[in-house]
């Protein structure tokens, strides 16, 4: 069990490396390159799609020559769960099918280049309220 709490220790100093430097790269004043991308889908406020797009941008263009998937959506999902509370799901790939149900104004599908991202946030019961449910 020690072994799953470091790789999870490990895990989230890398994502807050990640988002500390992506705060540091919107401070500073350089013109920023196009993003390329196309909507899909959304359910989103402006604003949020803004924030994925750059966000992705960033994460992408800070990968090397190869695509790590699970990387990018492991850090989208979790910003967004810092930013915009629990919840958030993050799909990533350059070929994927899917059928979710999201909460209202929580879900974005769109792509970067060739790569397709749906992210979408899911509503959560109190855990009081979801075993009284049950009964």
């Amino acid at each position: 069990m020690e072994g799953v709490e470091m790789e999870l220790e490990r895990r989230t100093k890398f994502l807050n490396g990640l988002i500390l430097k992506k705060k540091a790269g919107e401070q500073q004043e350089q013109p920023h390159p196009p993003l390329n991308v196309r909507v899909r889908a959304s359910d989103m406020s402006f604003p949020l799609q803004n924030r994925a797009f750059t966000s992705a941008r960033q994460l992408l263009d800070s990968m090397p020559a190869k695509l790590d998937t699970k990387r990018l959506a492991l850090a989208l999902k979790k910003e967004f769960d810092s930013s915009y509370g629990p919840a958030w799901h993050c799909i990533v790939g350059t070929s994927f099918g899917s059928y979710v149900t999201h909460s209202l104004g929580g879900f974005l599908y769109f792509s970067i280049d060739k790569v397709h991202i749906l992210l979408f946030k899911t509503s959560v019961e109190p855990l009081s309220r979801a075993t009284s449910l049950k009964d």
